[in-house]
């Protein structure tokens, strides 16, 4: 299997933990996000996710950066590290996005990755006027949606004509200039979600959580047929990572104190869809940070959380999308210390 690969989440919203760390003041602006993106890619990080929201899901009085403007301006500003950038479908015609992602493509000489993900997050949809729509009819909407985008990112001339969209005689240009089309990362764990990523994606990310409920997972969807299209895996986890075991729990305690007094995570879990896989799995796990989080179990000394690492490569997971607070000195640490424990593990089998 290939190397490992790791990357950052964006800081969009501002942070994926506590709203008032004390080492990390609340920033969602183009600045931080332009900086952390560069310090990413200085420090030999494969890649950075950066999450799409119309508002913060944390308070819509929040600061919340435009995941596509951004990933254009980051592509030029950048010259090796992959952005993948996530989508709702519901929020742009297949087509207009289609050719927003190809030409970022352009931008990045060939970095651009989409993310799709269904939409968990009720008020960015419902007080537009869009419509949330139930979990099941969302992932059929993405499944025909994605169905076109895919076509169109390939250059080819597409004809479509379904339940959602009717699409006659469009081919965009230029296209295939890097390779054959940006690749497309799935998220989402339910039936439709497997199903999606199976017939439609490149790369399937689960969410943070212990080795055996991961390989349950990868096992599943590895069952499936997709004929000779290979399938890789990617998994989000928050980092703690410290010299000793005991330094890692301090900073855990810190963070579950800041968590269980933030109103806002509240708030914004009652806006949920209540059938999103995501959080009926960890309803009754705690954990911090976003996508599983903590539950990977990515808190302890460096030998430790680089074990834990090794462990999930050697189950099929390649890409690892990281959160740490606050985020750039703790980035830099895992680099100095966890990213040379975890390439002398792989490497010794």
């Amino acid at each position: 299997m290939s190397p490992p690969r790791f990357g950052i989440w964006a800081p969009v919203r501002g942070t994926f933990a506590a709203l008032d760390h004390p080492d990390e003041p609340l920033d969602a602006s183009w600045e931080r996000n332009r900086d952390a993106v560069l310090v990413a890619e200085r420090l030999g990080l494969d890649t950075v996710l950066v999450a799409e929201h119309t508002i913060n899901p944390l308070g819509d009085e929040l600061d919340q950066l435009e995941a596509w403007t951004a990933t254009a301006a980051l592509a030029a500003l950048t010259e090796r590290i992959e952005l993948i950038v996530a989508v709702k479908p519901k929020l742009f015609h297949p087509a207009v996005l289609a050719k927003m992602a190809l030409q970022i493509e352009e931008i990045s000489r060939g970095r651009v990755a989409l993310n799709v993900v269904n939409a968990w997050y009720r008020p960015e949809l419902e007080r537009t006027g869009i419509g949330f729509g139930e979990h099941d009819e969302r992932y059929a909407y993405g499944r025909e949606w994605l169905t076109v985008v895919r076509a169109l990112l390939t250059g080819a001339r597409v004809d479509h004509d379904g339940r959602f969209f009717t699409v006659r005689d469009l081919q965009l240009r230029p296209a295939g200039r890097f390779r054959d089309r940006p690749p497309i990362y799935v998220g989402g764990e339910s039936e439709p979600a497997r199903s999606l990523v199976t017939d439609l994606g490149d790369v399937w990310l689960v969410n943070g959580q212990p080795p055996d409920d991961v390989a349950a997972l990868l096992g599943d969807v590895r069952s499936r047929p997709r004929g000779d299209r290979p399938l890789r895996f990617g998994m989000p986890a928050f980092v703690i990572a410290r010299p000793t075991a005991a330094a890692a729990e301090a900073e855990l305690t810190l963070q579950w104190r800041l968590d269980a007094e933030s109103d806002a995570r509240r708030a914004m879990l009652a806006d949920t869809d209540p059938n999103a896989q995501m959080f009926a799995a960890f309803a009754h796990t705690p954990r911090i940070g976003t996508n599983g989080g903590t539950a990977a179990g990515l808190v302890g000394d460096y030998d430790t959380v680089a074990a834990r690492i090794a462990e999930f490569h050697a189950l099929g997971v390649q890409t690892f999308l990281l959160q740490f607070q606050p985020l750039v000195p703790e980035a830099e640490r895992f680099v100095a210390e966890v990213l040379p424990r975890v390439r002398a593990l792989v490497a010794a089998g």
